[in-house]
């Protein structure tokens, strides 16, 4: 038996992997144990909940790898700060004390994160070559076209090669400071939300602008080239040298300063936003046809938090030369320590790859999970009043009952995911069918801002029906946007027809106008019987019930809390929210029947935990 812990730490999305003789046995970040919002510490609770799914202990493993170089991004980051001198000198101070205290004596570190259990060979991999190998080693190919993309890793900021069998060969690169992650970053910082964090919103913000400002991003932000790579003028930046991610030049060009977080989201946000979505999926375009001439492969896997834009996915699939795309679904730094093991394994063990069909990610269903005993004994503790079903066919009867009636659920079952999205076993389920599902979720479960999409589950047999994806085409793990059918949409009236910006948040689209934004896409999760039987097995009552296989997924959480993982958090997030039901394991809650109630508040004690994102 080889065992390998691959881990990320010490930027943002801390997390920890343990492969086994090549298989996926655990994955998790560490924000989900600590409840602290991309964490970037060492991820002792992941790394010893992985050890423990395995049965492990720190002896018992053969290798314990990182996902990036710390020496080569030390050197990085000492010549940006000459090549900038005198005017970093505020970031450098920043910066430097972290970096001789913690993040130059790695082994240190991790040796101290497995109480100095762990006597064998620490592995340090390239940070786009663990991206690659997220991308690569679990795909479903045994050839692909490798992309990688994101702010910066040690050097690189987008990198493309090979995978074959089990080796993967990066063999082009566009180098810091110029970078497509860090462009959107900046973006995100200066339309008012939080950067590593909010670029989300970004996205989610953009159909309801136009493209007015690309033309101003292409002459002035940067010099795009046909096949994709492009330098930026660094003028009109700061986080090389300072504290934030624009310059003074930035705001001129743009017409003012950053929005304040929080504050009024106006038509100029909506434009920035649709202008960089639009120049992002354009360098997204030439890049992969660009690497499709140079590889010459039918396949494309792609990892990196770029790699994270769904809607640039969709494009992608729909526009690009490649025949099918497979996307790490933890595409951001937390997979990296899956890429790192997978690395280790496959290309300096050589040890031999088969590439499930499907893919080996096993639904990236890879976290914690809890018996019915254990659950039980939770909801006890909790003074919970449920109630428990003897088959899975008769909770999902009852669930499918409340969801058609304009329930929300709270749905906890099974191994929480690894990766930024629940995926069926930490979810919020609603009515797709539903006109005000979205407002309501959105304000009085989430309470995050009313602009931001839901997406879509649907049953993978019927997915044509709803969305125009081809037969082939599989979206596991919502990393994918599609039109929805155009029979299917709604006609605006006239007065609709007029609605500007936000003001066309207000009137449905289609038949099921809780998942489709105002551009008439989604955001799309095909459920399969493979990956989550449980889930299939929901929606097929759904289906049956009401004729419509689609429901509302959206993660278990309230804004900026990481997804629930505990049965403890799920309780606590649905008595402190609007939810109207809870679904852990067999058992079923209903608001009405609890004991306890939440006061005003304790609501608003739970809420402040977590800081904006």
């Amino acid at each position: 038996m080889t065992a390998i812990l691959g881990i990320s730490a010490f930027y943002h999305d801390s997390a920890a992997a343990l492969v086994v003789d090549g298989e996926i046995i655990a994955a998790a970040q560490e924000e989900r144990f600590t409840r602290k919002k991309h964490d970037h510490n060492f991820p002792n609770h992941a790394v010893q909940y992985c050890l423990e799914e395995a049965n492990l202990t720190p002896e018992q493993l053969d290798y314990v790898g990182f996902y990036d170089k710390p020496l080569t991004k030390f050197e990085r980051l000492l010549e940006t700060y000459l090549a900038f001198a005198p005017s970093g000198y505020r970031s450098f101070r920043q910066a430097i004390p972290l970096w001789l205290k913690q993040k130059l004596h790695l082994p240190r570190e991790i040796g101290n994160g497995l109480q100095n259990r762990y006597s064998g060979r620490y592995v340090f991999t390239d940070h786009h070559e663990s991206h690659a190998a997220s991308a690569f080693f679990p795909s479903p190919f045994e050839e692909a076209a490798i992309l990688t993309l994101d702010g910066v890793g040690e050097w690189s900021t987008a990198c493309f090669g090979t995978g074959n069998g089990n080796r993967i060969e990066l063999t082009q690169e566009i180098r810091f400071p110029h970078s497509m992650g860090l462009l959107y970053s900046a973006m995100t910082y200066y339309t008012g939300f939080r950067v590593n964090s909010g670029e989300y919103k970004l996205m989610g913000l953009a159909p309801y602008g136009e493209p007015r400002f690309r033309t101003q991003i292409l002459d002035h932000l940067l010099d795009l080239k046909d096949d994709g790579s492009f330098q930026m003028d660094m003028s009109y930046f700061n986080y090389c040298q300072g504290l934030t991610m624009t310059s003074k030049k930035f705001h001129h060009l743009f017409g003012g300063p950053p929005r304040t977080p929080e504050s009024k989201i106006t038509q100029r946000e909506m434009d920035l936003a649709a202008s960089v979505q639009s120049v992002t999926e354009e360098i997204m375009l030439r890049m992969t046809r660009h690497v499709h001439t140079q590889t010459g492969c039918r396949n494309l896997v792609l990892a990196g938090g770029v790699a994270l834009n769904c809607v640039g996915n969709g494009r992608l699939l729909r526009e690009g030369p490649f025949d099918d795309i497979w996307i790490q679904p933890a595409a951001g730094d937390a997979g990296g320590a899956l890429g790192n093991a997978l690395f280790i394994w496959h290309q300096l063990l050589d040890q031999p790859r088969v590439p499930d069909p499907h893919d080996s990610q096993k639904g990236s269903f890879l976290g914690p999970q809890y018996t019915d005993a254990q659950v039980a004994a939770s909801l006890q503790q909790d003074d919970a009043v449920y109630q428990h079903f003897e088959s899975d066919q008769q909770l999902c009867d009852a669930v499918a009952a409340l969801i058609a009636e304009q329930k929300v659920v709270g749905w906890f079952q099974g191994r929480m995911e690894f990766g930024p999205r629940a995926l069926g076993a930490r979810s919020i389920l609603g009515d797709a069918r539903s006109v005000e599902m979205q407002s309501v979720m959105n304000q009085k479960i989430k309470f995050r801002e009313s602009f931001r999409p839901f997406a879509p589950m649907v049953l993978d047999a019927h997915k044509q029906d709803y969305f125009e994806l081809a037969p082939s085409r599989q979206s596991p793990y919502m990393l994918q946007v599609a039109p929805v059918q155009k029979q299917l949409r709604t006609q605006p009236s006239p007065e609709q027809q007029q609605a500007f910006g936000i003001d066309r948040l207000n009137y449905a689209r289609s038949t099921i106008p809780a998942v489709t934004h105002v551009d008439y896409s989604a955001r799309i999760q095909t459920i399969d019987e493979t990956r989550n039987p449980l889930m299939h097995q929901l929606l097929t009552a759904f289906h049956q019930l009401t004729g419509c296989p689609v429901i509302i997924n959206t993660s278990f959480n309230i804004r900026s809390e990481p997804i629930v993982c505990t049965p403890q958090q799920a309780f606590r997030c649905f008595m402190t929210t609007d939810m109207d039901a809870l679904v852990i394991g067999r058992h079923l809650l209903r608001k009405t029947a609890q004991k306890k109630t939440t006061t005003a508040t304790q609501r608003q004690q739970h809420l402040l935990q977590f800081p904006l994102d």
